[in-house]
């Protein structure tokens, strides 16, 4: 496959699917593999990656974001060894949009090169929140697939494409950001302009392991969410799309999903109005479990029922729901630490009144410490239920 080759006539899957059959037969493609639906991983990678030392927007990054994938294992490496801030977004964002990779004080070579590894980025790294101010220089994504024009196509499940959209909308990026992609050199080829969308990411600069190519590409990266491109299943599966959207939503937004008129998934599970005082129950003596999450910094002037909307809209209502006004905080009760955390980072953000509040896995506290809260247990259908003044 020639880097001149021009499809025609062709999907953004024809030209995937050529670029896989050939990174495969001709023995390209280094582990995982088949390199099949995956951003592919190629043999000289490591060294495709060593080019972007020549970049001087590297040298002058202080914080970057570069995605999860295999081939992009050595600017990790880099960036944590350049002492540079690493941001890796979390795998298909199920539990948020970034983690800071912090290596153990000290840390060897060896450990260096372990936490730029998919296992690093699990065991060496904290979540970042959408408050967290947050400033990207410098922008590294995979592809299957990339033009000299700077045109991308991915793997065509769309995530690089929505990273990028949501950290416009935190605004951890500009159309100014620089965006570097690293490929084989059978992978850059001609793209028909046709295939190009509007939400669709395009790069500054390819890297492969014999060629750094300045693109010079003027085409307008994505301004921010495209709500119509985003569907209710995506919604349900990623939950930091649900707190962006409540936030443009509350900003004044069209935030119209390409399904249609639909409210965030758990808008159905209407909260429960204040039951009676025999109905309400502490949690079990002992602590807190790690399935609670804690609300704090909750503004003087909101009330239960804001706190009990805003989490059924953006549908993580809990199993019980402890208020504590005097101490401007409450504690929602989950099934599981799963579920908590999954709350935790839909959470993230989002305002009450004036204010952004806290959230936090809670903290191991003795069931008197929760003195002053109304409490309720779940309704016998095991429906999720919220009480309180």
């Amino acid at each position: 496959m020639s880097p001149t080759l021009v499809f025609r006539c062709v999907s953004k899957q024809d030209i995937r699917e050529q670029i896989w059959d050939y990174m495969e037969s001709q023995n390209l493609a280094d582990f995982p593999r088949p390199v099949h639906h995956r951003i592919p991983n190629f043999k000289g990678s490591y060294l495709a990656c060593q080019n972007i030392r020549d970049l001087e927007v590297f040298a002058r990054t202080q914080e970057l974001k570069v995605d999860p994938d295999k081939p992009l294992e050595g600017v990790r490496l880099l960036a944590l060894q350049s002492k540079k801030t690493l941001l890796v977004p979390t795998p298909r964002l199920r539990t948020g949009l970034f983690n800071k990779i912090t290596p153990p004080p000290g840390a060897t070579k060896d450990i260096l090169r372990k936490c730029a590894t998919s296992q690093g980025v699990r065991n060496y790294s904290t979540p970042v929140g959408l408050d967290s101010k947050v400033l990207v220089d410098l922008v590294v994504v995979g592809s299957v697939a990339v033009s000299e024009k700077g045109w991308r196509i991915g793997k065509g499940e769309g995530y690089a494409d929505l990273e990028y959209a949501m950290m416009v909308s935190m605004g951890a990026v500009s159309q100014g950001t620089p965006v570097v992609t690293i490929v084989h050199d059978c992978q850059v080829v001609d793209i028909p302009e046709a295939l190009l969308e509007d939400h669709d990411l395009t790069v500054d600069y390819i890297l492969t392991p014999t060629r750094v190519i300045t693109t010079g590409c003027e085409r307008p990266k994505p301004a921010g969410i495209a709500w119509s491109k985003i569907s209710c299943e995506m919604m349900e599966k990623i939950p930091i799309l649900r707190s962006l959207r409540h936030r443009e939503e509350q900003a004044g937004k069209d935030v119209t999903l390409r399904d249609g008129p639909r409210s965030p998934p758990g808008a159905q599970a209407t909260p429960s109005t204040a039951r009676s005082p025999q109905d309400l129950a502490p949690p079990e003596s002992g602590s807190v479990p790690s399935s609670s999450v804690e609300i704090g910094n909750l503004p003087r002037d909101v009330r239960v029922s804001q706190l009990k909307r805003t989490l059924s809209a953006l549908g993580v209502v809990p199993l019980r729901l402890t208020w504590q006004g005097p101490q401007h905080r409450a504690f929602l009760h989950y099934r599981d630490p799963a579920e908590a955390q999954r709350a935790i980072a839909c959470l993230q953000g989002f305002r009450l009144g004036a204010g952004t509040v806290r959230v936090v896995l809670a903290r191991q506290q003795r069931a008197d410490d929760l003195g002053g809260g109304h409490t309720a247990e779940p309704l016998p259908d095991h429906r999720p239920a919220i009480a309180g003044p």
